[in-house]
């Protein structure tokens, strides 16, 4: 026959064991650090463009030269809302790193890659994914060959609205150089014809002042 102290014993461990197993301890950290709103950039421009990708490097550093995938994520075409400058953005899943960080410039060029419909290559003069700008060969690869082509079209669309602005930006400045020569060639007629009455008020005081030493 059991003895009822070993009974009690044994009701009172597994009471403490299941007390453990349901003990959710709570911590309160030694030092309490304020949330801080990470900016990315992207808040002072406008989203044109966003979809699913895979994008790659032509690592011709290595031997032989290869292809590497730099990631998959969303690739953004994004305009600044005041410069009305359009680059790509594009982060990898999870971490949100860099992995394409360049402007979209008119003479850039979107061709197929080995012949397949979903994929793209191009090059860019520099891409700032490493933070400081370098020139890359980089490759895209869409779900299907509809996304692809969105993807063409919004990004020729943004190659055509830099191109105007480019020429927008360049009309300007022959303008205002113009308005500058302008001004110039006027302070210059300007100067000469204060000079020359200078000159002739000049003359008449002198012819003046002879004309009363002859009185005297």
């Amino acid at each position: 026959m059991a003895d009822p102290k070993d009974t009690q014993d044994e009701h009172e461990t597994s009471t403490d064991n299941a007390d453990d197993s349901n003990h959710d301890p709570h911590f309160e950290p030694i030092v309490s650090l304020p949330e801080r709103e990470v900016k990315t950039l992207e808040e002072d421009e406008e989203e044109l463009f966003k979809m699913r990708a895979k994008l790659y490097r032509f690592a011709s550093e290595n031997d032989p030269p290869e292809w590497k995938e730099r990631g998959t994520g969303d690739v953004k075409l994004l305009r600044h809302k005041e410069k009305g400058t359009i680059r790509l953005l594009m982060r990898r899943d999870r971490t949100l790193k860099i992995c394409a960080n360049h402007h979209i410039m008119p003479l850039m060029e979107l061709k197929p890659n080995a012949g397949s419909d979903r994929a793209w290559v191009w090059n860019t003069h520099a891409d700032f994914a490493d933070e400081e700008p370098k020139p890359e060969l980089l490759a895209i690869r869409f779900l299907n060959a509809e996304n692809a082509q969105k993807f063409k079209v919004k990004f020729d669309e943004c190659k055509e609205e830099v191109r105007k602005s480019l020429e927008e930006g360049k009309n300007k400045a022959n303008n205002v150089a113009e308005k500058l020569e302008e001004l110039s060639i006027k302070d210059e007629k300007t100067k000469e014809e204060k000079e020359k009455t200078e000159e002739k008020e000049k003359t008449e005081e002198e012819g003046k002042k002879k004309s009363e030493g002859e009185e005297k």
